[in-house]
């Protein structure tokens, strides 16, 4: 009969052979100040002690006798003969397990906010350090700062420290010791269940709570809100949404769109849009008086009242060729216009300073005191819209809406000799 290894007779009897890091379940004989001995049923004694004891004192002081434990393997075999285990590891891996059931379980959890730092709160959950980031901040919460400047938002959530939350741990990896806590989650089923009994075009009655570069947020209902976009609170062009609401306003506001729990509004649509009598008020070739609002590389803004505002196309300042708006017209002046083009449907509004094309003696379009040159046409892009063809030599303008004349009519005359048969 072959002689068995040591290993094999062990295998034979069923005894379990140890190895570190291996994770086992014991009860406990005795709890001494520094030590804790735990029967390590099937295998042998362990003993727990010195820094390999739980952190929390609070868990080290509730252990007794009889307790069912779990411990890491250390060292399968000290000098006395004993196993020696640590709670501290087991414990770690409990605790991150006990973690990942309360995500599953949506369980929550009231929690101290630590301390604070631009991205968010920092909370401790089971001894475990985790951050609750704004975005996932309750709207009650959520820190409105006009131009989003982060010092200020930093000093938002500053105030919060020391505070009570309820969270729900909605990220909880143990390998890169990754714990984020969500608020918003916490009122995430109730909020959505408010959001479903609304409907896209409902008319809601609120309060401006806070106003950002952005837009504007409006508390309505049963503790629901919802953001008005800059694009969405007025007709007209807007540089800040502090020129248009406040804080404390009343309001009423239309939703436009719920995505999920986020709800959006609209204030400008509960209202008559300019636009609709823009063209019994203005008409092409009109001139009016406008003040310049805004300068762009490719034009410049001009406010003809405050609900109608029309864009001077940089090919529309000059009859010379110019590439920086600022060398004719400043922000802030007021200048005659001529209108070119009004697009009610689309709000928009061509303006030109330059004078009208007129009809010379010979049938060629001439500028208005401008050089004489029989060689050169202006189109009158103000009486159509349809481009003229590839032929004509006059292309259009993608950004102005203007067709501008890329090519004088004439100066492509074949040469005599060219229309004679060979």
């Amino acid at each position: 009969m072959p002689e068995q290894t040591m290993e094999e007779l062990l295998l034979q009897s069923k005894i379990k052979i140890l190895a570190a890091g291996d994770v086992v379940k014991g009860r406990i004989l005795s709890v001494g100040k520094n030590e804790v001995y735990v029967d390590v049923d099937g295998i042998g004694i362990g003993v727990v002690r010195g820094r390999e004891l739980y952190d929390d004192e609070t868990i080290l002081s509730s252990l007794k006798a009889n307790d069912e434990v779990f411990a890491s393997v250390i060292e399968v075999e000290n000098k006395e003969g004993n196993i020696e285990l640590s709670f501290r590891k087991a414990g770690l891996e409990r605790v991150w397990q006990t973690l990942r059931e309360k995500m599953e379980s949506r369980e929550v959890i009231r929690t101290k906010i630590l301390e604070a730092n631009k991205g968010g709160l920092m909370v401790r959950i089971n001894n475990v350090v985790g951050f609750l980031p704004v975005s996932q901040l309750a709207p009650m919460h959520y820190p409105r700062v006009e131009d989003g400047d982060k010092n200020k938002i930093l000093s938002v959530l500053r105030g919060y420290v020391g505070q009570d939350f309820d969270v729900r741990v909605i990220t909880a990896e143990q390998d890169g010791e990754k714990l984020i806590v969500s608020e918003r989650a916490v009122i995430e089923s109730e909020l959505l269940q408010k959001i479903g009994k609304l409907s896209i075009g409902d008319i809601v009655e609120g309060e401006i709570t806070g106003v950002v570069d952005f837009g504007a947020f409006v508390k309505f209902g049963d503790g629901l809100e919802g953001l008005v976009h800059i694009s969405e609170l007025a007709w007209q062009r807007i540089e800040n949404p502090k020129d248009i609401v406040k804080v404390g306003q009343k309001a009423k506001a239309q939703i436009i769109a719920i995505d999920n729990d986020r709800i959006s509004l609209s204030l400008k649509r509960l209202l008559k849009d300019p636009w609709e009598d823009a063209v019994k008020k203005y008409k092409i070739g009109q001139m009016v008086k406008g003040r310049v609002l805004k300068l762009a590389t490719f034009g410049a803004f001009v406010e003809l009242d405050p609900e109608i505002h029309g864009l001077a196309h940089l090919g529309e300042l000059s009859v010379e060729k110019i590439a920086d708006v600022s060398a004719v017209i400043k922000e802030g002046e007021e200048r005659e216009f001529r209108i070119i083009s009004i697009e009610p449907a689309d709000h928009r509004l061509g303006l030109s300073l330059k004078p009208p094309a007129r009809q010379s003696p010979e049938g060629s379009s001439q500028m208005a005191d401008g050089p004489k040159t029989e060689a050169r046409t202006e189109a009158k892009t103000e009486e159509t819209k349809t481009p003229t063809s590839p032929e004509s030599g006059v292309g259009a303008s993608t950004e102005s809406g203007i067709a501008v004349p890329t090519e004088s009519v004439g100066e492509q005359q074949a040469p005599e000799a060219a229309k004679t048969p060979a």
